[in-house]
């Protein structure tokens, strides 16, 4: 099998034509559809949608014939966000979903993200069931009277409804604030999805400039919201005296912010302004991630609320927001969790609770962020060739606790000190160690991720 194809709890991942390809496509949808069928008995019913990506319509063919083999009757919910496919779940009382998006991977990938009927990501449990059956090749077919069931619904406008729904949205408040943005869909889904959010909202015509808004699939530059891949966000944002600029990455559960003067706020500030608005309304406790900025705890302390840390990965930050009952979560990626809605990441309402935010302060998104405390975090990679990652990071385990340092074993390896801390940790779609590192300042960060890479 072509090391391209990355078959993992965290959903199957490829480049297409080289890993990922039609029988591959086919076999894990089939056990995917195997395993709903065991779990919720015969008839169960699958959402399926993709984002904008070339191979997406074929992927989505291969994948609906597939559940549809196994007795999954499908609702087709076409190129969709995969929030809006996660909350599809949910209205329509589904036994499962089947997202098409290789996320934040460049155009030539793709992959099949699960979800159950809760309308969100596996568990580590329900993810290992499903490989054990493609690898295994216990998939169970129907015969030609027991095949499911095709349908086909557009969700975006339900997805957004819910959204306007929540109580503390006031479209009218919003709109009257005339707001201008700038938003870069990289020519996929989010395109589409953030422009009729913002529209829904009052903002259009000359209130929205669009940038790569057309879901070719064609990705305009690389498909992470960072700030090197932002430059004519930023450019726009400066040129047409806009109030901010939104970025999203191909499947829009991910969100960063360009603020007015066209600076980049970027990812892990996200989480952050959307905690701060809501801890101005309610009080309550916030999960993300280990690798997530400590900013989130300096502006909780401000409220007088409490922080939570998870392994990274929605699916933890999810499991330890029902353990702590939590108002809100989110991973420093750009992903906001607001459990009112759904439990999973949604740029669509971490929009939304930004243009509120900004709409009830009276307060340009420069201004807001001006008085937040600020890090630098450095996200660095390294291949691992195929060496034991597990076996690289007990290595340097041992040698930091040796030297009584402060370490976290919860996911991977992270070693706090007095003013920065390092988080190492092997990825679940790539072959490679992530060392995330935050620090004061970006040589700071940077001196520090770049030493750890080296002693790996």
């Amino acid at each position: 099998m072509s090391s391209t194809l990355i078959a993992s709890i965290s959903g199957i991942r490829g480049i297409f034509g080289s890993g990922l390809d039609a029988e591959t496509v086919v076999r894990y949808a089939a056990a995917f559809g195997t395993w709903v069928r065991k779990e919720a008995g015969d008839n169960p019913t699958v959402v399926v949608g993709m984002d904008g990506r070339v191979t997406g319509e074929i992927c989505r063919r291969l994948t609906i014939a597939a559940l549809q083999s196994t007795g999954c009757n499908v609702i087709d919910a076409g190129m969709a966000t995969t929030p809006t496919v996660e909350m599809a779940v949910m209205q329509k009382n589904a036994d499962g979903g089947i997202i098409l998006s290789a996320s934040h991977n460049p155009a030539e990938w793709n992959a099949l993200k699960l979800l159950n009927g809760c309308g969100e990501f596996l568990s580590a449990e329900q993810g290992q069931t499903v490989l054990d059956i493609a690898h295994n090749g216990h998939v169970r077919y129907v015969r030609y009277d027991e095949l499911g069931t095709l349908a086909e619904r557009d969700f975006l406008d339900d997805h957004i409804d819910e959204i306007l729904k929540l109580p503390f949205v006031d479209v009218d408040k919003i709109r009257a604030r005339k707001f201008k943005v700038v938003v870069d869909g990289i020519n996929s889904i989010g395109g589409v999805a953030v422009p009729r959010l913002l529209e829904r909202l009052g903002i259009a015509g000359s209130g929205v400039v669009c940038l790569h808004c057309e879901p070719t699939g064609h990705f305009a530059h690389e498909a992470e919201p960072l700030p090197a891949n932002l430059t004519e966000l930023m450019e726009l944002v400066r040129t047409h005296d806009a109030d901010l600029g939104i970025a999203v990455d191909p499947d829009a559960d991910r969100l960063a912010f360009v603020a007015d003067g066209g600076a980049y706020i970027g990812e892990e500030m996200t989480q952050v302004l959307a905690a701060d608005f809501l801890w101005s309304l309610r009080g309550g406790p916030f999960v993300t991630n280990l690798s997530s900025s400590r900013t989130i705890d300096d502006v909780a302390a401000r409220h007088g609320q409490q922080v939570f840390r998870s392994a990274v990965g929605e699916v933890n930050v999810v499991e330890k927001m029902r353990e702590v009952g939590a108002i809100l979560g989110g991973e420093g990626n750009g992903g906001v969790i607001l459990p009112d809605l759904h439990y999973g990441r949604d740029a669509l309402v971490g929009i939304v609770m930004v243009l509120q935010h900004l709409t009830n302060l009276g307060k340009p998104l420069s201004a807001v962020v001006e008085h937040m405390p600020r890090y630098v975090i450095a996200k660095h990679k390294t291949s691992i060739d195929g060496k034991d990652a597990d076996g690289l990071l007990a290595r340097l385990k041992e040698r930091y606790a040796a030297e009584g340092a402060d370490v976290d074993t919860t996911d991977g390896l992270k070693i706090s000190m007095d003013t920065s801390w390092v988080h190492l940790r092997k990825s679940n779609t790539e072959p490679i160690i992530r060392i995330y590192a935050e620090a004061p300042t970006r040589d700071e960060a940077d001196s520090l991720a770049e030493r750890f890479k080296a002693e790996l």
